[in-house]
């Protein structure tokens, strides 16, 4: 039995393409969590895959002049969150930088979840997964959602005027009807610096 898991993942894996990211999860139904465990070791062990963290693996990806490439650290963010059907979003720094208001590339990468908190190491950078609110969860724009995330990690005092445009610039692009949506779900200081900024 435990040679069928093992041959079943391994056949599902050899059509993957290179660079894919596994998890544990993704062979779920093919047996005990244990026997999975244990074929994704052993295949980590023979070079079939990369362990990257616990219980995530990744297929290797060889470039002609870098070599072996690690997957990114939000491509693993991302596909965790997707295979775990769970939702995150930047948060603190990271949200700085994603809104190019922070030029520093972060080296810990802090979502926010409505999933269990974990930390991963990809290289030299950690992701980190912090529960949240239902309530901080609802955010629904892609840019108003990091401003208001940037504003929590900066507060709203003692903002240069060329970070305020920045800010401004970015609720601007946002659509009304999410704008409109965060806006009500925003702490009251956040609520009162954006309106004040976009008057």
């Amino acid at each position: 039995m435990e040679n069928s898991i093992s041959n079943t993942i391994e056949r599902r894996i050899d059509t993957q393409k290179q660079g894919s990211i596994i998890v544990q999860t993704d062979f779920r139904g093919e047996g005990s969590a244990t026997a999975i465990n244990m074929t994704l070791s052993r295949l980590a062990e023979k070079g079939k895959i990369r362990r990257l963290a616990h219980g995530i693996y990744y297929k290797p990806k060889n470039d002609p002049l870098f070599g072996e490439l690690l997957p990114s650290p939000e491509d693993v963010a991302e596909t965790i969150a997707q295979k775990e059907r769970i939702r995150i979003r930047p948060s603190g720094m990271y949200a700085l930088n994603k809104l190019g208001i922070s030029t520093q590339v972060p080296t810990k990468l802090v979502y926010i979840t409505n999933g269990q908190r974990r930390k991963i190491s990809i290289g030299n950078t950690e992701v980190s997964f912090r529960p949240t609110t239902a309530k901080k969860m609802a955010l629904k724009g892609s840019l108003s959602s990091l401003v208001i995330q940037a504003l929590e990690e900066l507060g709203t005092e003692n903002i240069s005027e060329d970070v305020k445009a920045k800010l401004k610039d970015c609720l601007l692009k946002e659509k009304p009807a999410l704008l409109k949506n965060d806006l009500a779900l925003a702490p009251a200081r956040i609520h009162d610096f954006i309106l004040k900024l976009l008057k």
